[in-house]
């Protein structure tokens, strides 16, 4: 295996262990090492490999000689897994992606780093992804859709052709959003939510159709507005 191929996840809780496992099995990388900040390192090893200090990484791994992932869901609204993302790449580190083999992507869709696409997804024709994406399985996305930087999408949403999702949105299961509509940054689109309208940064949408609640969305996941 070329050296390039070497991985390090960045995490350690379910869905590091699971990363590990899609990597393993249905992709050409091989993980060697977990990683995580000092503040979390209660144990050394998982799956037989070492959990090393994510402060020390580019010193204990040749940057050049490996990849990373961060394997981090939507904690603070994105936030913990957007800035782990941008220290990885500052450590010198290129990101990897995880493409599933089970999922259907049209020949010409543009995927960003450190996204993570599980089984069972359906991207149509142009649709662009951006930086550090994570969609569960199940999603569809139509025509031209852009997904931007820093979104997660829950299982089996639903989105349009010709749509935009903001950066750092969250979508929950079963969503479904019109075309060709925008998502705000920053939003959070509720369970089984449909949404026909544009949509307001910042805001949670719920219902059908969607409308925004109350409470923002940095309220909801704990963080401050910016």
């Amino acid at each position: 295996m070329d050296e390039s191929q070497k991985l390090i996840i960045v995490g350690e809780g379910e869905f590091a262990e699971i990363a590990y496992e899609y990597f393993t099995y249905d992709s050409p990388y091989e993980v060697v090492a977990f990683s995580v900040e000092n503040d979390y390192l209660k144990k050394k090893t998982l799956f037989g490999l070492p959990i090393v200090s994510f402060e020390q990484l580019e010193h204990l791994y040749d940057p050049t000689l490996h990849r990373v992932f961060v394997a981090v869901t939507y904690t603070k609204l994105n936030r913990v897994r957007t800035r782990l993302y941008k220290e990885v790449k500052k450590k010198g580190f290129a990101p990897a992606s995880y493409v599933s083999s089970k999922s259907f992507v049209w020949r010409n869709v543009e995927i960003g780093d450190n996204c993570f696409i599980f089984e069972n997804n359906v991207i149509q024709y142009r649709v662009k992804i951006g930086n550090n994406v994570i969609l569960w399985s199940g999603n569809q996305i139509g025509h031209r859709t852009v997904i931007e930087d820093n979104v997660f999408m829950s299982l089996n949403s639903v989105v349009s052709g010709y749509c935009v999702v903001g950066e750092n949105s969250f979508l929950g299961i079963n969503c479904s959003i019109a075309d060709p509509k925008k998502i705000a940054r920053d939003c959070v689109i509720g369970a089984g939510a449909v949404v026909i309208t544009d949509t307001e940064e910042g805001k949670v949408y719920v219902g059908n159709p969607a409308k925004p609640t109350k409470r923002s969305s940095y309220a909801t996941f704990g963080v401050e507005e910016v």
